[in-house]
């Protein structure tokens, strides 16, 4: 009996059983923070993220808590160990801080979600995973033009969040302005022309002015902006080869491309049945003859 009582009362042992009492309380701790994560969040993405942290969190405590225990004596050897070992830790592990505080910053302010479209770090894709470390992109452009998939998918850090813009395509307002130039010759009817390029953008366009008005209107009354004009417009510009109508419109960011050709497609029709009243412009070379060329050499 005195044996064990003199077991249970030295140093070591009573450093150990107070250790092991801590990382109880930390265990225990973390499984209670993680069911009340559970109950008072709804949305699957963020709360599997708090969790996430919780227990990383945990962890980092239980590892700092067993390399003090066997590295100090005193309170003040404590808080010498434990500011060497944060300033470690923060440098070490900068980018992946970043990264974690990142993800919590995009799911907490909604910079964007999973299904938007964004630019970030020189990088444009559709956002189709979040994660605590990497937001992943279905990437877009490169080699490929326009507004399609490239094939790729692309990680990027979530520490980039804090360290350049973000363009968002579909955050609040999610309809993009685009342009489509018109060339046409000199000798065309340009009031004709005109009509014909308005007409037809507003017959293709009408269902996207209307529903971006009544976004664009929470956005005036969200943010310092001022009104613009969401219908189509034209503005002209002469050079020195052809009269240019230049169309400016609004459309779903995701039907760039497939707009302007069907925009296209219509202008082109009805410019054709004006039977040359309307003509497009375009460079065109003609080579008739190769001039004949004497060559003479001195001997």
């Amino acid at each position: 009996m005195e044996t064990l009582n003199t077991f249970l009362e030295h140093p070591t042992f009573l450093k150990i059983a107070k250790l092991v009492l801590w990382i109880v309380v930390i265990v225990a701790s973390i499984s209670f923070l993680r069911k009340v994560l559970k109950k008072r969040i709804a949305d699957l993405a963020i709360r599997y993220k708090a969790q996430k942290g919780v227990e990383i969190i945990g962890y980092v405590l239980i590892a700092l808590l067993i390399l003090i225990s066997f590295t100090v004596k005193n309170l003040e050897d404590y808080t010498i160990i434990i500011g060497l070992f944060t300033a470690g830790i923060t440098f070490t592990l900068q980018e992946l801080i970043l990264s974690i505080a990142g993800s919590f910053y995009i799911f907490f302010v909604r910079v964007y979600k999973p299904g938007d479209r964004i630019e970030i770090n020189g990088i444009k894709g559709d956002v189709i995973d979040i994660d605590s470390i990497y937001t992943t992109l279905m990437e877009m452009g490169e080699w490929v033009s326009s507004d399609n998939y490239s094939g790729r998918i692309v990680k990027i850090s979530n520490a980039f969040v804090f360290k350049g813009p973000i363009k968002n395509y579909s955050m609040d307002f999610p309809f993009v302005w685009d342009e489509l130039n018109i060339l046409i010759t000199y000798e065309s009817d340009l009031e004709l022309a005109k009509k014909i390029v308005q007409e037809q953008a507003e017959l293709l366009l009408a269902d996207y002015t209307e529903k971006s008005t009544a976004k664009w209107e929470e956005m005036v009354e969200r943010y310092y902006i001022e009104d613009s004009k969401l219908a189509p417009s034209i503005a002209i510009n002469l050079t020195d080869n052809w009269v240019a109508i230049n169309l400016r419109y609004i459309t779903d960011y995701k039907r760039r491309r497939a707009t302007k050709h069907e925009l296209l497609e219509l202008i082109q029709r009805e410019i054709k049945a004006t039977q040359g009243t309307v003509s497009f412009a375009s460079t065109t070379l003609q080579l008739l003859k190769i001039p004949e060329v004497d060559v003479q050499l001195k001997k």
